[in-house]
């Protein structure tokens, strides 16, 4: 299939109608064969359903189609060739992807790495050697663009292939200093992903969403540190309900960045120390191709939860999974960034050690502090007995501290 660009522009003023959402959207495809013969019959269907539904003019999604072209975005429409196969095979694929970048990425196998972005430097430089490794076996490197794991993440697979996807739209990168890192990523070969409208500033609920296009896109996902509400999980998640792989690597039990990934390992999740724990399993699902719908059989059944999109409810549209309420999630604040309050030189050495021994040079790297300071701050939190030495040189969180 390849859509005509008025076909295109039809599919965008539909999946931009508020309360059309993947499951409206396929039943109404499905009901009534084409975008067009739908918009013509959505203003009765939601009278009828006692809602109201009033698409985007042709002229407002010409002008999105504008300002996503100014970009160098494209919109690639489900079915198409162009559309990852992957992510065609979820039940809640978005039925058009903004790309900016190289879209040929997008159909290459793939493996999402997530995790905290409060990340300990240990944390980190395991981040950069495995995306490094599975980079050099051929894999892409797919994540969400957020400060931390994911960000590392990307930067290591640069010159192997990466793929950011966003909470908001193609314009609004967040966080804001990741700006950049977009620039690289797609001056690098990779390619950047939206499902929101261009000028969409993103939710607190629009990152679970697009966690789901994160673990769409991959043959598995690999959480690297996650606290028990991390957002990371509920990528883990939507990856087990997707019929992927569920990798990550463990942590020490006293850090509370490692409660999740420990978790996840007790629930059955492959535990991954080394880069060949990932390429081993993923080894036949590489060679087997990308899934296909048909082939996600063994997805376990979701429970009827609301949805993130308030879809309207029409007659002849087909159910599919549901994506869990965030609204527990978004209480706990899990899916915010933290507030940008000023850290003395301890408090950010202490945030990114961990019981993990790291070296002085990577705590500068991960801190973004001189290696003097560190070298004399690391001397203060000896003496208050907050760290310990090891032969190494290397440093970590004292047990007790």
């Amino acid at each position: 299939m390849q859509l005509t660009d008025a076909q295109r522009l039809d599919w965008l003023r539909l999946i931009r109608t508020d309360g059309v959402g993947p499951r409206t959207f396929r039943g109404l495809i499905n009901r009534f064969g084409s975008a067009s013969a739908a918009l013509d019959a959505l203003p009765d269907l939601t009278k009828r359903a006692g809602k109201r539904a009033v698409p985007p003019s042709k002229a407002e999604a010409e002008r999105e189609m504008a300002a996503a072209a100014r970009l160098g975005v494209r919109f690639l429409a489900m079915g198409e060739a162009a559309y990852p196969k992957a992510l065609h095979a979820t039940e809640t694929a978005p039925p058009l992807i903004a790309v900016r970048g190289d879209p040929a990425v997008l159909l290459k196998a793939s493996v999402a790495m997530v995790g905290s972005r409060n990340a300990s430097t240990a944390g980190l430089a395991f981040t950069e050697r495995l995306a490094r490794g599975v980079g050099e076996a051929g894999l892409v490197v797919v994540s969400g663009l957020a400060r931390g794991i994911d960000a590392r993440a990307h930067r290591a697979s640069l010159a192997t292939g990466t793929v950011a996807v966003l909470a908001g739209g193609q314009d609004r990168i967040y966080p804001d200093e990741h700006a950049g890192l977009v620039d690289e990523i797609v001056g690098a070969g990779g390619a950047v992903v939206a499902e929101m409208p261009i000028g969409w500033v993103p939710r607190g609920r629009d990152f679970p969403r697009r966690n789901r296009i994160i673990s769409g896109l991959s043959l598995g996902t690999v959480v690297v540190e996650a606290a028990r509400r991390s957002g990371s999980l509920i990528t883990a998640r939507f990856a087990l309900e997707q019929g992927r792989e569920v990798f990550a690597v463990p942590g020490s039990p006293l850090d509370p960045r490692a409660e999740g990934t420990n978790d996840l390992i007790r629930q059955g999740a492959t535990l991954v120390s080394e880069v060949e724990h990932v390429l081993s399993v993923l080894a036949p699902l590489i060679d087997g191709g990308a899934p296909d719908a048909d082939g996600l059989n063994d997805r376990p059944e979701t429970s009827a939860t609301p949805d993130y999109w308030d879809e309207i409810d029409l007659d002849g549209a087909p159910a599919t999974a549901v994506l869990p309420s965030p609204d527990a999630l978004e209480a706990d604040g899990c899916f915010r960034e933290p507030r940008a309050e000023p850290w003395d030189d301890r408090a950010r050495l202490i945030a990114c050690l961990s019981p993990t021994p790291v070296g002085t040079d990577e705590l500068a790297r991960s801190s973004g502090l001189p290696v003097r300071i560190v070298q004399t701050t690391l001397l203060e939190l000896e003496l208050d007995g907050r760290i310990e030495r090891h032969g190494s040189g290397a440093v970590s969180l004292a047990s007790r501290a």
